[in-house]
């Protein structure tokens, strides 16, 4: 039974990353729902890296960022932390990040406010965890849980990142 868990659990994320994969950059959004795809790694310092790519659903965007965390409880709390902040601010990253694009740093100063940074890289790992939220509404208990849980067994198997 846990086995079709897991299989339902990754035919849900796969169609998000495939639309990324295949160059559309992810134009589709299921019912006006912001997502935030999240994974766990391991950089050379031995630090934990979150990568979040989110898919914001009012101006058909998406914004890569990461954040260093020493454990696993830590990154789950920043995480918790950065989406609230990603949910709360997207008109105002959006504005400074994708309209008045003739400063691009702006967005950037407005993310380390928060611990975050911009992720530049191109590829996102395949084990991922995906957050469904609607626009405005804040991170529940529930999903953090699912969260936390996705991250306990990716860190059976975190790959050593290149930052």
């Amino acid at each position: 039974m846990k086995a079709k868990a897991k299989g339902r659990q990754k035919a849900n994320i796969l169609p998000f990353l495939n639309e990324y994969r295949n160059g559309n950059g992810g134009k589709k959004t299921n019912g006006r729902m912001n997502q935030y795809l999240c994974s766990l790694e391991k950089n050379q310092a031995g630090k934990f890296s979150v990568r979040i790519r989110a898919r914001f659903a009012r101006r058909n965007w998406t914004l890569s960022a990461y954040l260093l965390a020493s454990s696993i409880d830590q990154s789950t709390r920043k995480l918790e932390q950065a989406i609230r902040f990603m949910q709360a601010s997207e008109e105002r990253l959006w504005f400074w990040g994708v309209d008045r694009s003739d400063d691009p740093g702006f967005a950037a100063d407005l993310l380390g406010k928060e611990g975050l940074k911009l992720d530049r890289r191109a590829e996102f790992p395949a084990r991922s965890s995906l957050i469904r939220l609607a626009p405005d509404h804040s991170v529940s208990a529930d999903v953090l849980l699912q969260v936390r849980r996705d991250f306990s067994q990716m860190r059976e198997v975190v790959r050593v990142a290149s930052d």
